[in-house]
């Protein structure tokens, strides 16, 4: 099985280490995993601006980049989604068709393809787990709790498995922090408000840390954290799964 490990631009920009222990867990589990070089930007910044008209280079390359590969996996949901609902292409339209069908965010990869009922990984912290409305929503990683139906959770599965780790039970589950992409830009006072309360669930739970299988939920909660001194970290839910034995 051959995976292209496909990073969004902010993390390789700003959280380098998410896409490296991305690429190490994938590697640890026997995977073959490439990685292509002259990848860039997917283009969701654009569309969701209302300029997905002006996406197709983007779209273009990202389909010359990863039409070779058995499943291309992401450590982002929304970029996830991104591709999965959007990408097309004139020039290919039969392989970015079938990219859109193999692309996979990391949790829903691990737990739905290869199954992983095993992770060798050591997290001994308080963790609570944010819900990325994304993932939740548009890629179905959890349950939404409005709904009469089981509940799950595939981030949580997996980090069940981690040795030592507590998960803290939140009091609203699945809120959305308020970052959603260029909303937190273009309506700044009610992203942070949302933030706020988003990180304030979790602090007064004990958390020790804040995760998720979005880096750009966790990178608007962790600038709200800084700016309340609060001892509170993030770390996206990669960092956990290939955290080193203790």
């Amino acid at each position: 099985m051959k995976v292209g490990l496909f990073v969004p631009c902010y993390i390789n920009q700003f959280y380098p280490k998410v896409a490296i222990d991305t690429l190490e867990l994938l590697e640890k589990l026997g995977l073959e995993v490439g990685y292509p070089l002259n990848q860039t930007c997917c283009g969701q910044p654009m569309a969701n601006s209302g300029y997905e008209h002006l996406t197709g280079s983007t779209n273009e390359l990202f389909t010359q980049n990863f039409a070779g590969y058995d499943y291309i996996v992401s450590p982002s949901g929304s970029c996830t989604l991104h591709i999965k609902d959007h990408l097309h292409s004139d020039r290919y339209p039969a392989e970015s068709k079938n990219i859109r069908s193999r692309i996979y965010e990391l949790t829903e990869f691990l737990t739905d393809i290869i199954k992983v009922d095993n992770i060798k990984a050591s997290f001994p912290h308080r963790v609570g787990l944010h819900q990325s409305c994304h993932g939740q929503r548009g890629l179905k990683l959890a349950q939404m709790t409005e709904l009469t139906a089981p509940a799950f959770s595939k981030p949580e599965q997996l980090l069940k498995m981690v040795e030592g780790i507590e998960l803290v039970p939140l009091t609203r589950a699945d809120e959305c922090c308020g970052f959603g992409g260029t909303f937190c830009v273009a309506e700044e006072a009610v992203s942070v408000k949302m933030g706020k309360d988003r990180v304030a669930d979790h602090i007064k739970n004990n958390a020790e840390y804040i995760t998720a299988a979005d880096m750009s939920c966790l990178m608007h909660m962790e600038g709200i954290l800084k700016r309340q001194k609060s001892p509170v970290k993030v770390v996206h839910i990669a960092e956990i799964l290939n955290a080193a034995m203790v």
